[in-house]
Protein backbone atom coordinates (compact mmCIF):
# COMPACT_ATOMS: atom_id res chain seq x y z
CA UNK A 1 0.00 0.00 0.00
CA UNK A 2 1.44 3.50 -0.98
CA UNK A 3 -0.96 5.66 0.17
CA UNK A 4 -4.02 5.82 2.31
CA UNK A 5 -6.41 8.14 0.61
CA UNK A 6 -9.74 6.25 1.13
CA UNK A 7 -11.74 2.85 2.25
CA UNK A 8 -10.97 1.74 -1.59
CA UNK A 9 -7.78 1.42 -0.19
CA UNK A 10 -8.79 -1.34 2.10
CA UNK A 11 -8.27 -4.74 0.44
CA UNK A 12 -10.12 -7.16 3.15
CA UNK A 13 -11.77 -5.35 5.52
CA UNK A 14 -12.32 -8.45 8.20
CA UNK A 15 -8.29 -9.23 7.95
CA UNK A 16 -7.79 -5.23 8.51
CA UNK A 17 -9.81 -5.02 11.66
CA UNK A 18 -8.61 -8.04 13.10
CA UNK A 19 -5.22 -6.88 13.17
CA UNK A 20 -6.33 -3.21 14.47
CA UNK A 21 -7.48 -5.21 17.15
CA UNK A 22 -4.51 -7.30 17.72
CA UNK A 23 -2.60 -4.26 17.57
CA UNK A 24 -4.70 -2.57 20.46
CA UNK A 25 -3.73 -5.49 22.72
CA UNK A 26 -0.43 -4.71 22.20
CA UNK A 27 0.59 -1.56 20.94
CA UNK A 28 4.27 -1.28 21.15
CA UNK A 29 4.58 -5.13 19.71
CA UNK A 30 6.28 -2.89 16.38
CA UNK A 31 7.72 -0.53 17.81
CA UNK A 32 11.17 -1.09 16.34
CA UNK A 33 9.33 -1.11 12.73
CA UNK A 34 9.14 2.60 12.56
CA UNK A 35 12.62 3.63 14.50
CA UNK A 36 14.65 6.01 12.27
CA UNK A 37 11.86 7.36 10.42
CA UNK A 38 9.63 10.29 10.45
CA UNK A 39 6.52 11.17 9.47
CA UNK A 40 4.87 14.91 9.13
CA UNK A 41 1.25 15.54 9.65
CA UNK A 42 0.03 18.50 8.23
CA UNK A 43 -3.00 20.37 9.06
CA UNK A 44 -5.16 23.15 6.95
CA UNK A 45 -8.04 22.51 9.37
CA UNK A 46 -8.46 22.15 13.12
CA UNK A 47 -8.46 18.95 15.12
CA UNK A 48 -8.09 16.94 18.37
CA UNK A 49 -8.68 13.58 17.61
CA UNK A 50 -6.98 12.90 14.74
CA UNK A 51 -3.82 14.56 15.99
CA UNK A 52 -3.58 13.20 19.08
CA UNK A 53 -4.36 9.82 17.81
CA UNK A 54 -2.31 9.98 14.79
CA UNK A 55 0.39 11.63 16.71
CA UNK A 56 0.27 8.66 19.02
CA UNK A 57 0.09 5.68 16.91
CA UNK A 58 3.30 7.13 15.47
CA UNK A 59 5.06 6.87 18.49
CA UNK A 60 3.39 3.64 19.40
CA UNK A 61 5.72 2.53 16.13
CA UNK A 62 8.77 4.06 17.32
CA UNK A 63 8.42 7.06 14.33
CA UNK A 64 9.58 10.72 14.66
CA UNK A 65 6.92 12.89 14.49
CA UNK A 66 6.59 16.80 13.07
CA UNK A 67 3.07 18.52 12.98
CA UNK A 68 2.52 21.73 10.97
CA UNK A 69 -0.49 23.71 11.30
CA UNK A 70 -0.40 24.47 7.44
CA UNK A 71 -3.12 26.92 7.08
CA UNK A 72 -1.86 29.66 9.55
CA UNK A 73 1.71 28.84 9.55
CA UNK A 74 2.93 27.91 6.08
CA UNK A 75 3.07 29.59 3.17
CA UNK A 76 -0.21 29.68 1.24
CA UNK A 77 -0.34 27.32 -1.90
CA UNK A 78 -0.97 27.06 -5.46
CA UNK A 79 -2.31 24.24 -7.39
CA UNK A 80 -3.38 25.59 -10.74
CA UNK A 81 -1.10 24.38 -13.67
CA UNK A 82 0.59 27.58 -15.31
CA UNK A 83 -0.93 29.56 -12.92
CA UNK A 84 0.93 33.20 -13.08
CA UNK A 85 1.48 33.70 -9.53
CA UNK A 86 1.06 37.04 -9.18
CA UNK A 87 -1.97 37.56 -6.11
CA UNK A 88 -2.11 35.80 -2.59
CA UNK A 89 -0.50 32.20 -3.24
CA UNK A 90 3.05 32.31 -2.20
CA UNK A 91 4.43 28.93 -3.31
CA UNK A 92 3.01 26.04 -5.48
CA UNK A 93 2.13 22.38 -4.91
CA UNK A 94 4.91 21.38 -7.11
CA UNK A 95 8.13 22.50 -4.56
CA UNK A 96 5.81 22.11 -1.00
CA UNK A 97 5.00 18.34 -1.95
CA UNK A 98 8.89 17.48 -3.04
CA UNK A 99 10.33 19.81 -0.09
CA UNK A 100 8.32 18.06 2.38
CA UNK A 101 8.95 14.78 1.56
CA UNK A 102 12.55 15.27 1.71
CA UNK A 103 11.95 16.04 5.25
CA UNK A 104 9.57 12.83 5.81
CA UNK A 105 9.11 8.77 4.92
CA UNK A 106 4.87 9.58 5.15
CA UNK A 107 2.95 12.42 5.49
CA UNK A 108 -0.75 12.61 6.68
CA UNK A 109 -2.91 15.72 5.46
CA UNK A 110 -6.22 17.03 6.83
CA UNK A 111 -7.97 19.20 4.33
CA UNK A 112 -11.93 19.93 4.47
CA UNK A 113 -14.36 20.80 2.41
CA UNK A 114 -15.04 24.54 1.72
CA UNK A 115 -18.40 23.47 0.38
CA UNK A 116 -18.84 26.20 -2.13
CA UNK A 117 -18.32 24.36 -5.36
CA UNK A 118 -19.06 20.80 -5.18
CA UNK A 119 -17.19 20.21 -8.13
CA UNK A 120 -13.68 21.75 -6.55
CA UNK A 121 -14.21 19.76 -3.86
CA UNK A 122 -14.46 16.18 -5.15
CA UNK A 123 -11.82 16.75 -7.23
CA UNK A 124 -9.44 16.66 -3.86
CA UNK A 125 -7.23 19.14 -5.30
CA UNK A 126 -5.05 18.87 -1.87
CA UNK A 127 -5.26 15.55 -1.44
CA UNK A 128 -4.79 13.98 -4.68
CA UNK A 129 -1.79 16.76 -5.67
CA UNK A 130 0.11 15.99 -3.16
CA UNK A 131 0.05 12.38 -3.96
CA UNK A 132 1.15 13.76 -7.38
CA UNK A 133 3.96 15.04 -6.76
CA UNK A 134 5.02 14.35 -3.05
CA UNK A 135 7.50 10.96 -3.29
CA UNK A 136 6.47 9.61 -0.30
CA UNK A 137 3.28 8.43 1.01
CA UNK A 138 0.12 10.23 1.33
CA UNK A 139 -2.26 9.07 4.51
CA UNK A 140 -5.88 10.92 4.26
CA UNK A 141 -6.64 12.64 8.00
CA UNK A 142 -9.96 13.96 6.91
CA UNK A 143 -10.15 15.20 3.37
CA UNK A 144 -12.80 17.22 1.12
CA UNK A 145 -14.79 14.28 0.38
CA UNK A 146 -14.09 11.36 3.01
CA UNK A 147 -12.68 10.34 6.19
CA UNK A 148 -11.12 6.94 5.82
CA UNK A 149 -9.21 6.76 9.03
CA UNK A 150 -12.66 7.36 10.63
CA UNK A 151 -14.38 4.73 8.69
CA UNK A 152 -11.54 2.21 9.66
CA UNK A 153 -12.24 3.19 13.46
CA UNK A 154 -16.13 2.57 13.05
CA UNK A 155 -15.30 -0.68 11.65
CA UNK A 156 -13.04 -2.05 14.81
CA UNK A 157 -15.55 -0.78 16.65
CA UNK A 158 -18.41 -2.23 15.42
CA UNK A 159 -16.58 -4.84 15.43
CA UNK A 160 -15.87 -4.94 19.28
CA UNK A 161 -19.72 -5.31 19.73
CA UNK A 162 -21.61 -6.36 17.34
CA UNK A 163 -23.99 -8.95 18.12
CA UNK A 164 -24.09 -12.76 17.61
CA UNK A 165 -26.71 -12.27 14.70
CA UNK A 166 -25.78 -10.37 11.49
CA UNK A 167 -26.11 -7.12 12.40
CA UNK A 168 -28.07 -3.89 11.32
CA UNK A 169 -26.44 -0.83 11.34
CA UNK A 170 -27.95 3.28 10.52
CA UNK A 171 -26.09 5.84 9.40
CA UNK A 172 -28.78 8.93 10.43
CA UNK A 173 -28.10 12.72 9.56
CA UNK A 174 -29.22 14.79 12.64
CA UNK A 175 -29.53 18.69 12.56
CA UNK A 176 -26.50 21.22 13.72
CA UNK A 177 -26.30 24.93 13.56
CA UNK A 178 -23.87 25.36 10.81
CA UNK A 179 -23.29 23.32 7.38
CA UNK A 180 -21.01 19.93 7.77
CA UNK A 181 -18.88 18.07 4.84
CA UNK A 182 -20.04 15.25 4.06
CA UNK A 183 -16.66 13.42 4.36
CA UNK A 184 -17.45 11.47 7.59
CA UNK A 185 -20.56 10.07 5.71
CA UNK A 186 -19.05 9.37 3.04
CA UNK A 187 -16.47 7.15 4.25
CA UNK A 188 -19.08 5.53 6.66
CA UNK A 189 -21.31 4.36 4.05
CA UNK A 190 -18.87 3.20 1.99
CA UNK A 191 -17.23 0.91 4.56
CA UNK A 192 -20.18 -0.40 6.08
CA UNK A 193 -21.40 -1.68 2.13
CA UNK A 194 -17.73 -3.86 2.78
CA UNK A 195 -19.35 -5.34 6.06
CA UNK A 196 -21.45 -8.01 6.54
CA UNK A 197 -24.82 -5.91 8.29
CA UNK A 198 -27.89 -5.02 7.13
CA UNK A 199 -26.99 -1.17 6.54
CA UNK A 200 -29.75 1.47 6.11
CA UNK A 201 -29.17 5.31 5.61
CA UNK A 202 -31.88 7.79 7.30
CA UNK A 203 -32.32 11.37 6.42
CA UNK A 204 -34.36 14.05 5.94
CA UNK A 205 -35.54 14.44 1.90
CA UNK A 206 -32.92 16.46 -0.02
CA UNK A 207 -29.66 15.47 2.15
CA UNK A 208 -29.20 12.67 0.02
CA UNK A 209 -25.32 11.61 -0.24
CA UNK A 210 -23.86 11.49 -3.82
CA UNK A 211 -25.41 8.32 -5.42
CA UNK A 212 -21.91 6.97 -6.09
CA UNK A 213 -21.25 6.62 -2.43
CA UNK A 214 -24.43 5.06 -1.21
CA UNK A 215 -25.15 2.69 -4.77
CA UNK A 216 -27.74 0.58 -3.91
CA UNK A 217 -27.80 1.31 -0.22
CA UNK A 218 -31.46 0.94 1.54
CA UNK A 219 -32.54 4.72 1.96
CA UNK A 220 -35.09 5.48 4.89
CA UNK A 221 -37.04 9.16 5.07
CA UNK A 222 -38.66 8.13 7.92
CA UNK A 223 -36.22 8.11 11.20
CA UNK A 224 -38.12 6.38 13.09
CA UNK A 225 -38.94 3.32 10.87
CA UNK A 226 -35.42 3.44 10.02
CA UNK A 227 -34.59 3.02 13.38
CA UNK A 228 -36.38 -0.07 14.41
CA UNK A 229 -34.24 -3.16 15.39
CA UNK A 230 -31.43 -1.46 14.43
CA UNK A 231 -28.06 -2.46 16.68
CA UNK A 232 -25.92 0.24 15.78
CA UNK A 233 -27.27 3.86 15.02
CA UNK A 234 -24.29 6.20 13.27
CA UNK A 235 -24.83 9.89 13.83
CA UNK A 236 -23.99 12.36 11.81
CA UNK A 237 -24.68 16.06 10.29
CA UNK A 238 -23.65 16.25 6.66
CA UNK A 239 -24.64 19.13 4.00
CA UNK A 240 -26.73 18.80 1.07
CA UNK A 241 -25.02 16.64 -1.87
CA UNK A 242 -28.24 18.41 -4.31
CA UNK A 243 -28.30 21.64 -3.04
CA UNK A 244 -24.46 21.67 -2.16
CA UNK A 245 -23.27 23.31 0.85
CA UNK A 246 -27.09 23.77 2.17
CA UNK A 247 -27.90 22.84 6.01
CA UNK A 248 -30.97 22.34 8.01
CA UNK A 249 -31.62 22.65 11.69
CA UNK A 250 -34.43 20.59 11.90
CA UNK A 251 -35.12 19.57 15.37
CA UNK A 252 -36.90 16.47 15.29
CA UNK A 253 -34.14 14.38 13.87
CA UNK A 254 -32.49 14.88 16.89
CA UNK A 255 -31.36 12.05 18.63
CA UNK A 256 -33.29 11.22 21.66
CA UNK A 257 -33.75 8.71 24.24
CA UNK A 258 -37.32 7.66 22.44
CA UNK A 259 -36.04 7.33 19.06
CA UNK A 260 -32.99 5.10 20.84
CA UNK A 261 -36.34 2.85 22.45
CA UNK A 262 -37.06 1.40 19.22
CA UNK A 263 -33.89 0.03 18.55
CA UNK A 264 -32.35 -3.40 19.24
CA UNK A 265 -30.75 -1.87 22.61
CA UNK A 266 -28.42 -0.40 19.75
CA UNK A 267 -25.11 1.00 20.20
CA UNK A 268 -24.75 4.90 19.93
CA UNK A 269 -22.24 6.08 17.55
CA UNK A 270 -20.72 9.56 16.85
CA UNK A 271 -17.55 10.61 15.27
CA UNK A 272 -16.89 13.48 17.74
CA UNK A 273 -17.47 16.62 18.42
CA UNK A 274 -20.52 16.58 18.95
CA UNK A 275 -23.46 19.19 19.99
CA UNK A 276 -25.02 18.20 23.05
CA UNK A 277 -29.05 18.20 22.74
CA UNK A 278 -29.00 19.53 18.95
CA UNK A 279 -27.68 16.16 17.44
CA UNK A 280 -28.12 14.20 20.37
CA UNK A 281 -29.89 14.45 24.01
CA UNK A 282 -27.53 14.27 27.02
CA UNK A 283 -29.70 10.86 28.22
CA UNK A 284 -28.70 9.28 24.95
CA UNK A 285 -24.92 10.27 25.00
CA UNK A 286 -24.33 9.52 28.43
CA UNK A 287 -26.39 6.42 28.30
CA UNK A 288 -24.33 2.96 29.19
CA UNK A 289 -24.96 2.32 25.44
CA UNK A 290 -23.41 5.02 24.41
CA UNK A 291 -19.61 3.89 23.15
CA UNK A 292 -18.52 7.21 21.50
CA UNK A 293 -15.35 6.98 24.02
CA UNK A 294 -14.12 3.28 22.79
CA UNK A 295 -14.85 4.91 19.60
CA UNK A 296 -12.70 7.81 19.84
CA UNK A 297 -10.10 5.83 21.23
CA UNK A 298 -10.09 3.41 18.54
CA UNK A 299 -9.06 6.01 16.24
CA UNK A 300 -4.82 5.82 17.57
CA UNK A 301 -5.07 1.80 16.22
CA UNK A 302 -6.78 2.27 12.84
CA UNK A 303 -4.16 5.00 12.01
CA UNK A 304 -1.64 2.93 13.56
CA UNK A 305 -2.26 -0.27 11.46
CA UNK A 306 -2.45 2.14 8.44
CA UNK A 307 1.16 3.21 9.04
CA UNK A 308 2.12 -0.38 9.68
CA UNK A 309 1.34 -1.37 6.77
CA UNK A 310 2.70 1.33 4.75
CA UNK A 311 6.27 0.88 6.73
CA UNK A 312 6.72 -2.75 5.89
CA UNK A 313 5.69 -2.04 2.43
CA UNK A 314 8.62 0.79 2.25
Amino acid sequence: MNNYFSVHDIDVLTSWVEEAIDLKKNPLSHKELGKDKTIGLLFFNPSLRTRLSTQKAALNLGMNVMVMNFGGEGWSLEYGDGTIMDQGNSEHIKEAAQVVSQYCDIVAIRAFAKLENKEEDYEEKVLKSFMKYASVPIINMESATGHPLQALTDAITITEYKPIHKPKIVLSWAPHPKALPQAVANSFAEMAQKMDAEFVITHPMGFELASQITNEVSIEYDQAKAFENADFVYVKNWSSYKDYGSSSQDESWRITKDKMDLTNNAKFMHCLPVRRNVVVDDAVIDSENSVVIEQANNRTYAAQLVMKKILEKS
